[in-house]
């Protein structure tokens, strides 16, 4: 029987001044905690982002920092800590929410997307009523995602070009 971890959201949210549209994710997967967002290797979030903004592939986390600010683009987690098993969303219980209204109040973020229906759902209970202001909820880029391959997750990420 696997049981329950308390994990507390140990990665800071990447934004400045500038930046236009806030992409928030549910919470660090075990293999991305203590690492960066979105770091296990079979995740589609980077090759996303860098397929829609024509980019070169992002290999380390200082090119990915440097890729989101030049593209406008923040990006945090719904969670700051809960209990969770393993890297299961759908696990996911006791939730403390980060505080979005940090990075709205700090940043002229015009839309926040959200990663995946989990991401989507939390943001809808803990984040919705402090913000008011509702995401738009893209296909999540995990690996668990199978029903969506690469090229239908890029054309439906394209919305973030758009946007910023």
């Amino acid at each position: 029987m696997r049981t329950y971890t308390h994990v507390v959201h140990d990665l800071t949210p990447v934004y400045d001044e500038h930046s236009r549209i806030l992409i928030l994710g549910s919470l660090p997967s075990v293999k991305s905690r203590g690492q960066f967002f979105y770091n296990h290797p079979q995740n589609r979030f980077w090759k996303v982002l860098a397929a829609v903004t024509d980019h070169a592939p992002l290999e380390n986390v200082e090119e990915k920092k440097q890729f989101l600010l030049e593209h406008q683009i923040a990006l945090w987690d719904v969670i700051a800590s809960c209990d969770i098993i393993g890297s299961s969303d759908s696990s996911i219980k006791n939730v403390v929410a980060n505080d979005i209204g940090r990075v709205l109040s700090e940043a002229p973020i015009r839309q926040i997307f959200v990663n995946g229906q989990t991401a989507f759902k939390l943001y809808k209970k803990y984040v919705f009523p402090e913000t008011g202001v509702m995401p738009v909820c893209l296909p999540s880029t995990s690996p668990a995602n199978a029903a969506w391959n690469m090229e239908r997750l890029t054309e439906a990420w394209q919305v973030i070009v758009r946007e910023s």
